[in-house]
């Protein structure tokens, strides 16, 4: 019943500047507690950067799961794949602006294993479906093992596994999965 409450209070909201110390704060937090733990998306200091967020607030693409003014979570939609996606094996042939990508989507160290992750995926879904994309796409490194099993108990599936961005010499190989509406 408690877990019940406190996802009903949750909000799903597209950031505004005003948010951007809040979550830039938020990935800061995450990015420790990976450094301090297991680093599964291989992020740093670098990535997600400041002026990332800021330019994903500018475009309106940074969302966030708060609860209240609190940001539990956060996410980046767009139609940018941000790597060559026309290298994956795709179920279904989408031309560029017919699927959302999906990018950052992090939690609060604080509130890891409160359902976070799961309210921000499936508002992603739900943004999409919202908006007409025929499918939600993204990539994530291919040991990351919480966010493949994040997105398969969504229903996403493999599009295989490729070099999707040869300038990222540490992060050699991108594991794609989709989700087709």
């Amino acid at each position: 019943m408690e877990h019940d409450t406190f996802s009903r209070a949750l909000a799903f909201v597209r950031c505004r500047p005003a948010q951007f110390d809040a979550v830039t704060a938020m990935y800061e937090r995450a990015v420790a507690q990976l450094e301090r733990t297991v680093n599964y998306p291989k992020w740093s200091e670098a990535h997600p950067s400041r002026a990332y967020v800021k330019q994903a607030i500018e475009k309106g693409e940074q969302f966030a799961c708060v609860l209240g003014e609190t940001v539990l979570g956060a996410v980046v939609l767009n139609e940018d794949p941000e790597g060559d996606y026309t290298r994956g094996r795709w179920s279904r042939a989408l031309a560029p602006g017919e699927f959302l990508a999906v990018h950052l989507l992090a939690v609060d160290p604080a509130f890891l294993r409160q359902g976070i992750g799961g309210f921000l995926a499936d508002r992603a879904i739900a943004c999409a479906k919202e908006n007409g994309y025929r499918a939600v796409r993204l990539d994530i490194v291919p040991e990351n093992l919480p966010a493949k099993r994040l997105y398969t108990s969504r229903g996403f599936t493999s599009a295989g596994i490729m070099d999707l961005r040869p300038e990222l010499a540490e992060i050699p190989l991108f594991e794609l999965l989709e989700l087709n509406l």
